[in-house]
């Protein structure tokens, strides 16, 4: 299986690119504006990864590195959902635009199958559980409306062309290689200022977190197991939730400064457009065979010692 992987240099792209290598040569596309050489390096090195430089943004590029695969992973997107608020069309580019591209490239090379990978964003500011038939709301920030509008367009790809489409809708990706996120941010910000620690809202927010290692392996096992629904959708993520308190709590009992104050900046949101409290429903996934190996509250405590080495040891 020859794998394509637009952002495989990233975060997600990386890990996934881990488990990939044992299936067959695989493409990182990658504009690197996150993504690093280095989360790739031990690939590149044997000839087993290639790794192509360029943005998804253009299209001529982006369909003649894609010639010749049999999967497209599909992982570009805006890293950080907050960045959309000073740049009203960082979304809209690096994701609604891309993911067109991205579509198009494939239908264009005669790719039969791709893996998009969405967000639980797409339910909007919904409390309770939210299984994969729940769109009551629509998306509340910009990142979640180009996941939502990249989810539309699949679907219509999926019909009008043949392609064998795959929805993942993850929970809050944490991890080692990280390259945003809270776990990464608060790090930073206790290695820059030891003596305290201020948090966007008031603590009480809570969303599922999902290891970034059983993210990839739930990418491999909907690819592997989902048929019959076009497109296939699922939710990637635990079922539980972790506080933003409970994260921050960690990161100072990591850093070289455990009697580090937290500081609050107060109300129910981080920013606008943050969804205070998310649940997913992962039954559906689960039903198929796969179950995430950590809860929420592993996967944040795991990703706290991880990313910690990563920022305290750097120089």
């Amino acid at each position: 299986m020859r794998s394509f992987v637009i952002g495989g240099a990233g975060f997600i792209g990386s890990h996934l690119i881990d488990l990939l290598v044992e299936r067959g040569p695989v493409t990182a596309y990658d504009n690197m504006t996150v993504g690093k050489r280095e989360f790739l390096g031990h690939h590149l090195d044997t000839g087993r990864v290639t790794l192509v430089q360029a943005d998804a943004l253009d299209l001529p590029a982006l369909t003649a590195a894609m010639a010749g695969h049999d999967v497209v992973f599909h992982l570009a997107a805006n890293p950080e959902a907050r960045w959309g608020l000073e740049r009203t069309r960082l979304d809209l580019e690096q994701g609604t635009i891309c993911t067109y591209n991205a579509l198009e490239a494939a239908r264009l090379n005669g790719v039969p199958k791709f893996v998009f990978s969405s967000s639980g964003t797409v339910y909007g500011n919904v409390a309770e559980p939210c299984g994969e038939d729940d769109l009551g709301k629509l998306p509340i920030s910009l990142y979640g409306a180009s996941k939502f509008a990249g989810e539309a367009m699949l679907s219509a790809y999926v019909e009008c062309f043949g392609l064998e489409g795959f929805i993942c809708r993850f929970g809050n990706v944490v991890g080692p290689r990280g390259t945003h996120g809270a776990i990464l941010d608060f790090c930073k910000k206790l290695k820059a200022h030891p003596a305290y620690l201020d948090v966007l809202g008031d603590g009480r927010q809570a969303k599922p977190y999902l290891h970034v290692t059983d993210c990839a392996a739930g990418l491999c096992y909907v690819l592997d197991h989902a048929t019959g629904e076009k497109p296939a959708i699922f939710n990637l993520a635990p079922p539980d939730a972790t506080t933003v308190k409970r994260i921050a709590e960690l990161c100072v009992a990591a850093s070289p400064s455990p009697g580090a104050r937290i500081e609050y900046g107060g109300g129910s949101q981080g920013w606008p457009g943050d969804v205070p409290k998310s649940l997913v429903k992962p039954d559906k996934l689960a039903a198929l065979g796969f179950r995430v190996r950590h809860t929420s509250d592993e996967a944040v405590r795991i990703s706290v010692s991880e990313v910690a080495r990563e920022v305290f040891t750097a120089a």
